[in-house]
């Protein structure tokens, strides 16, 4: 396990990878359990889709792909909320057209530019080469700052997540909590996408919740285990991607299905346990 663990950090684009990895799925799985139980967890989906989209703009116009997805991915997540919350549309719905819009749109300028190239390829299905150095430094700075928010506004956004009508009767402006839910999710899903891929990235905010709940059951402790298992199974998804030669993304997804697979025995067991002992 030494040995693993030394040949893994011996590399630049190792470090670089685990350190916004990191940081990433932490962040991912903050969002993740409030996303999941308010059953927001396909917005994740969608505005991966959209942010593929931006990275094809990025490419072609030649720029960084953070500086061009991050604001784009934003005003996807606005509008989401608003065509969802003031629309005939509801939000699977919505999600479905921006979504398939943005790969569409991506994969036509990529073609007129460019062509498919590698590059995008790793865009969709993640890569530990795509992080640069240039883009470590904005990475760490956009999931620090999510972390703060989202310690800041703790107990709002817990009122928000589990009684929104209460909430919004005790004065908490719960459209500016969801509003802020939503940037912050878009802020991580472009921020992942250079590893996980624009198709993987979701599983970061979506695996993590639903493992957790399999045994723990308050908001609190959920929200512990989601974070520690999404930095575990990263990180093994990661030692197991430069073990065994597969993509990073993949990797790290189905290291997270098998945790979910562990968790859901250990809860049936619990569960069977607890039932017996009354």
């Amino acid at each position: 396990m030494f040995e693993i663990l030394s040949g893994l950090l011996s590399y630049d684009f190792i470090r670089r990878s685990l350190l916004v990895g990191s940081l990433v799925s932490l962040c991912a799985a903050l969002l993740g359990v409030t996303l999941v139980l308010k059953r927001y967890s396909m917005i994740g989906d969608g505005l991966s889709h959209v942010g593929f989209g931006a990275l094809c703009i990025s490419l072609a116009m030649n720029v960084s792909p953070l500086t061009v997805s991050v604001p784009i991915v934003i005003i996807a997540a606005f509008f989401l909320l608003r065509i969802s919350e003031n629309s005939k549309i509801k939000g699977d719905a919505a999600i479905a057209l921006i979504s398939s819009t943005s790969i569409a749109l991506g994969v036509i300028i990529t073609s007129l530019t460019n062509g498919l190239n590698t590059d995008v390829s790793s865009y969709l299905f993640g890569s530990v080469l795509a992080v640069d150095k240039n883009d470590v430094f904005l990475s760490v700075v956009l999931s620090v700052t999510v972390i703060i928010i989202y310690i800041i506004f703790y107990n709002k956004i817990f009122a928000v997540t589990f009684d929104e009508s209460f909430a919004k009767a005790t004065g908490t402006k719960t459209g500016i909590f969801n509003t802020l839910i939503a940037l912050l999710t878009a802020v991580i899903i472009v921020v992942g996408m250079r590893i996980m891929g624009a198709l993987l990235v979701s599983s970061l905010i979506i695996f993590p919740a639903l493992t957790s709940m399999r045994v723990f059951k308050s908001f609190k402790s959920v929200v512990i285990s989601s974070s520690v298992i999404s930095l575990v199974c990263f990180f093994l998804g990661i030692a197991a991607s430069f073990i065994i030669e597969t993509p990073a993304g993949a990797s790290v997804v189905i290291v997270n299905a098998a945790m979910f697979l562990l968790f859901t025995a250990a809860g049936l067991i619990l569960k069977s346990g607890f039932n017996k002992a009354k």
